[in-house]
Formats: structure tokens, C-alpha cells, sequence
């Protein structure tokens, strides 16, 4: 197996599987404190195919990835959340928010548990699972950690701003007016010299915003 096949082949199953258990993650704690909209629109699942942007999680990573870019970027499709129909929508969004922050680190616990049990399979086998696993800890950490810095549009911002007391709270939600787009630090990747970073891109929304 060529390295870059191999090294293809520990990165694509932790990202796809952080992405889309963070993105599910606020589409279902959202559903079930009161809007509908992620489940009406089939984002409430585990299925990555529901999550995945063709160009943006796909074909422009896929491409830098096969290429030996010193970088990696691209994007997932953002889980609509519409706070209004949460049925208490300022104590509701700081749960949808953390939701994805939360599953992620739930992932980096579950995937350091497992590595113990890589030395049961052959000294090939292991090692592939034990990087998939080592992977899956970086890059679960880097987007928890990431996303609860206290920034709109971030999930940390919109935890603060739940929590914060109204004045505060509604200055720092202005920020998130200023951006103009939000980002999703998904992936650091650091083999030899190089740093990958994943990013997220999506623009704002005005009325149905989305959380993560």
C-alpha cells in the first residue's frame, strides 16, 4: 500500500465519524427540545452520506490529500437549527450547542479505551486501527476544544451567550453578525513537517441559524 493510500485510509473514517456524529449531535438535541427542522430535513442520523458536502468534504480534500498539499481544507453542510422553536430558546441553545462539542469528546474517551485492544491483532492490523484511533483522539479534541472558545458563531459563543447575563449576552451576540462565515476547526494533521486543518465553511443566516 502506497503512503499515501495508507495515510488516506487512517484520516477519512475518523473524520467522517467525528463530523458526523457532531453534526447529528445538535440536529437531535435540538428535534427533541422542540424544532423539528434537522429531523424534517434527515439530518437527525448517523449516515455521513447526510452530512457530507460532494465538493467540499470529498473532491477538494480528496484532491489536495492524493496531491501532497502542505494543507487540507474543506467543508461539511451546516445542521439548520432554528432557536425559535426551541421551547425555551435561550436555556434549549446552550444544550443544542454543546451537543457536538460533547459527542467529541465522548469520541476521544471511547477511541483511547480502544487503543488497548489493539496489541489482540496482528502487528499490521493493529497499527492501522491503533493511527485510525490515535487520529480520532487529535481530531475529536481539536473540535471540542476548538469549538467552546466563548466566539459566536462558534458553539462556545452561543453556550456564553445563554448563559451570560442579558447585557453581556447580547453584546457578545452581536458579534457573530460581523463574521462572514462561520469555521469549524475539524482537523489538525501533523505528519513530519506538515499541519493539515479542516475547516467548515458556511455562510450566515439571518433567520434559521445553524449550531455547530
Amino acid at each position: 500500500m502506497s503512503p499515501a493510500i495508507y495515510q488516506a485510509s487512517v484520516w477519512i473514517l475518523p473524520v467522517l465519524i467525528a463530523i458526523t456524529l457532531h453534526e447529528a449531535a445538535h440536529g437531535f438535541v435540538a428535534w427533541r427540545l422542540g424544532d423539528n427542522t434537522a429531523k424534517d430535513l434527515g439530518r437527525v442520523t448517523f449516515s455521513p452520506i447526510r452530512h457530507i458536502d460532494p465538493i467540499g468534504t470529498v473532491i477538494i480534500p480528496g484532491i489536495l490529500l492524493l496531491s501532497s498539499a502542505q494543507f487540507l481544507f474543506g467543508w461539511a453542510k451546516p445542521v439548520p437549527v432554528n432557536f425559535n422553536n426551541l421551547r425555551n430558546p435561550r436555556r434549549d441553545m446552550v444544550w443544542v450547542a454543546a451537543a457536538g462539542p460533547a459527542i467529541n469528546l465522548l469520541l476521544a474517551l471511547a477511541s483511547a479505551v480502544l487503543l488497548h485492544v489493539t496489541p489482540m491483532f496482528s502487528p499490521d492490523t493493529g497499527k492501522w486501527f491503533a493511527d485510525n484511533l490515535a487520529n480520532s483522539i487529535l481530531i475529536n479534541l481539536v473540535l471540542a476544544v476548538f469549538n467552546m472558545l466563548p466566539l459566536p458563531p462558534l458553539d462556545g459563543g452561543r453556550v456564553a451567550v445563554g448563559l451570560l447575563p442579558a447585557p453581556l449576552a447580547i453584546q457578545l451576540a452581536r458579534l457573530e453578525r460581523v463574521g462572514l462565515f462561520n469555521s469549524n476547526l475539524s482537523v489538525i494533521r501533523r505528519s513530519d513537517s506538515w499541519t493539515r486543518v479542516w475547516l467548515q465553511l458556511e455562510s450566515p443566516e439571518l433567520v434559521t441559524r445553524r449550531s455547530g
